[in-house]
């Protein structure tokens, strides 16, 4: 059971993840607002912090995972 709730807890990364990818775009909304003529470069601006913050979530996904499944896999080798 604590693999469980440790494996939860270890996804709140995700929710970090999507609360950036929002802040990204809604950035991006308003900047294009102010200052229509600077789209491209905004929207390149976005993609970018999109993949950091996606990267970020991704890399916790992956941590979850391995404690899942690997750390039980070891426990019961060394048992």
């Amino acid at each position: 059971a604590a693999k469980i709730i440790g494996t939860g807890l270890a996804t709140t990364g995700l929710i970090r993840a999507g609360i950036g990818i929002g802040v990204v775009f809604r950035v991006l909304i308003l900047g294009v607002a102010r200052n229509p003529l600077l789209r491209g470069q905004l929207f390149s601006y976005a993609i970018l912090g999109f993949a950091f913050s996606e990267a970020t979530g991704l890399f916790t996904l992956i941590i979850a995972f391995l404690l899942l499944y690997i750390a039980s896999f070891f426990f019961i080798l060394y048992r």
